[in-house]
């Protein structure tokens, strides 16, 4: 077989394509410069390749390199790690652009290219971001055909076409190892932590601002689907952090090495069942509907009934869950309980601590103090809002007292403050309220902008009582989601907004294919597998068993997919032999057989004699591609082009009488 030869001006071009739609892929995920940079060099190597220039001594590539390395040290801090190791593998392939001469060079920047394009999923797994890779993996299969075709002539679009068809043909075989290769609980190998610092959720803390600037987002933060009817949204807290300890303006939770009693819970009622898909949050909690009865693989519940996995959930995870809306939490609190649910700073709010001894004083029972904080936030001008004012140094008594505008952590915070100062046990609890539902599919789109944080009372009798203060000011909020109870802010993306409903409903629509990419696909877990491959095979299955089957049906694929390449002819890649074989098709259909000694003249004269009447168009076409054939043209200079579309005309209109 003859070597490749030196490659071309059109090679350069399909591996700029290539790498100009990976970095393109890129450009959010790593710094602004990064791109600048290629671009820069993407340009200095076409013209090198264009005019002839000399290419860059090693002497201006050295510091060049070092340069870049440095670069990328001070944007990121480190070598190390997702963002700054993809940073400087983008900055070394852009770099080597400026020493790629030869067909070994180009094949090298192609693998390469291949592993940077891969890198894109580190970053999102989103489906739109899986079928984008597409376009640079085929731009860079086609460079490597082109590379490695013995003329190097071959036209762009052929190039293209076989890159397509090399891809289809590989995709029974990725659909095989998809579905039938072992999954493993957990990932094969670590992630660096950077690879998690982009993603929100609830904090473990809160102060005044943190869910309202939350609520700024719009970005998903779980799913949930319901095996009967979705329940009102006046229902739907989702439980997230539970928080007792108050340290100035900020609430935490209790730590873990506190010994305190777990919680008891009756339930009565209806039992609501549904299924979770949870986006990675980097912290440990689980998002459960109140109140949770049963609990998620690998999740243990601590003493107030917050439900936390042993992990920081950094990957999609979907989970059942089973919830009653009647229960009854706590029926018992301990002293050391207790004693949490009332610890309170009392050096500071001096107006607060007065007003809730007054109501102390004059109120007999506890759930006479609740409502008369209730009244207090529903009669007086309280104003519910993403914006409010900034606190002074008695946070709550400037709430109260003066700006009286406030976001749900101001609500609850500061109610939670004033039942502790009259007395009564309280805490605060985060999550989630509402969700807005999305009818192709029949599953609600929880987002973080749904953040919520209301307060949990403990009274006699009747244990953990929720208590949502936000519902008080605002019951917009609770009954008809985030986006209907403000004005200062429109916290749905612009594709979901009510003003669109055309766009709206392509939005739910895309987000209907979206959910189920991240169901069937992100989601094919070890547990799915084990579930499908039982259907298939029976239920006594084992990893051996699945092993053999795997290498049977790869073994099996590549022979069907050989006999179906090979059981014809040999492929022909070169146009000119494709159309010349076209005509010998046709004539092969009435017995006349090119013989392997036989030229393309010959042969014709042969052809003449059979078919006297068609004469003319054998001799043309016999003698044009005899032309083509042994020219010394360039096969893409514009007269060989020409004369090949001639050709292929000639065959097109030849038939046989």
């Amino acid at each position: 077989m003859q070597a490749p030869s030196q490659p071309r001006m059109p090679h350069l071009l399909w591996l700029l394509f290539a790498l100009s739609c990976t970095f393109g892929l890129h450009a959010f995920n790593l710094h602004y410069w990064i791109s600048i940079a290629f671009a820069g060099l993407a340009i200095w190597r076409y013209l090198i390749e264009k005019y002839q220039w000399p290419y860059p001594p090693l002497w201006l590539r050295l510091p060049m390199t070092i340069l870049g390395g440095v670069a990328v040290l001070g944007t990121y801090g480190s070598l190390f790690g997702r963002d700054a190791s993809v940073a400087l593998f983008a900055v070394m392939i852009a770099l080597k652009l400026l020493e790629t001469r030869n067909a070994r060079d180009y094949i090298v920047m192609i693998m390469l290219g291949y592993f940077l394009t891969i890198n894109t999923l580190l970053f999102s797994q989103a489906m739109w971001v899986s079928f984008a890779i597409l376009l640079p993996i085929m731009a860079l299969t086609a460079c490597l055909i082109a590379v490695s075709h013995p003329n190097a002539t071959l036209p762009w679009a052929t190039q293209a076409k076989l890159s397509g068809k090399l891809l289809l043909q590989s995709v029974p075989i990725m659909l095989v190892l998809f579905v039938l290769f072992p999954r493993i609980p957990g990932p094969i190998w670590g992630i660096p932590h950077d690879a998690y610092k982009g993603m929100t959720g609830l904090s473990d803390s809160m102060e005044f601002g943190t869910i309202s600037d939350l609520s700024l987002s719009s970005k998903i933060a779980f799913r949930a689907e319901f095996q009967s009817a979705i329940p009102d949204n006046s229902a739907l807290y989702w439980r997230g952090p539970v928080l007792w300890h108050q340290e100035g303006r900020r609430w935490r939770m209790t730590s873990d090495t506190l010994p305190l009693k777990q919680e008891s819970l009756e339930v009565f009622g209806s039992r609501v069942d549904y299924t979770i898909t949870l986006e990675p949050h980097n912290k440990n909690w689980l998002l459960l509907l109140d109140m949770p009865i049963a609990l998620p693989a690998d999740a243990y519940a601590k003493h107030d009934l917050q439900i936390l996995t042993k992990q920081p959930v950094r990957t999609r995870i979907r989970y059942a869950g089973q919830a009653h809306p009647q229960y009854k939490l706590g029926q018992t609190l301990g002293e050391r309980e207790r004693t949490l649910a009332l610890q309170l700073l009392e050096d500071e709010n001096p107006k607060t601590l007065q007003l809730a001894a007054q109501w102390r004083k004059d109120l007999a029972a506890p759930l006479d103090i609740v409502n008369a904080a209730l009244r207090m936030f529903r009669e007086q001008e309280f104003i519910y809002t993403l914006a409010p004012p900034r606190l002074g140094e008695n946070p709550v008594d400037d709430f109260l007292f003066n700006i009286r505008r406030g976001f749900c952590e101001h609500y609850a915070s500061s109610f939670v403050y004033l039942m502790r100062a009259a007395g009564v046990p309280a805490r605060i609890v985060t999550g989630y309220q509402g969700g807005e539902i999305n009818p192709n599919g029949n599953y609600l789109i929880v987002r973080q902008s749904d953040a919520h944080a209301w307060a949990e009372v403990w009274l006699k009798d009747k244990g953990w009582v929720r208590v949502d203060p936000t519902s008080a000011v605002a019951p917009n909020r609770i009954e008809y989601g985030i986006s209907n109870s403000v004005s200062d802010a429109n916290l749905l993306p612009i594709l979901a907004r009510q003003d669109y409903p055309i766009l709206k409903k392509l939005y739910l629509n895309w987000d209907a294919i979206n959910n189920g990419w991240n169901q069937w696909v992100l989601g094919y877990d070890e547990q799915k597998q084990l579930q499908l491959l039982k259907k298939l095979l029976g239920e006594k299955i084992a990893w051996g068993d699945i092993g053999l089957l795997l290498m049977s049906v790869l073994i099996g694929l590549m022979l069907v997919i050989s006999y179906l390449l090979l059981r014809n002819k040999t492929i022909i890649l070169d146009p000119l032999r494709k159309t010349y074989q076209q005509f010998l098709s046709k004539l092969g259909k009435i017995g006349l057989v090119k013989a392997n000694h036989e030229g393309a003249i010959e042969f014709g004269e042969r052809a003449a004699q059979r078919l006297p009447e068609q004469v003319s168009e054998i001799e043309a076409i016999s003698r044009l591609y005899s032309d083509l054939q042994y020219a010394s043209l360039d096969k893409t200079d514009n007269r060989h082009q020409t004369a090949l579309q001639l050709l292929k005309q000639l065959v097109k209109n030849f038939k046989i009488n």
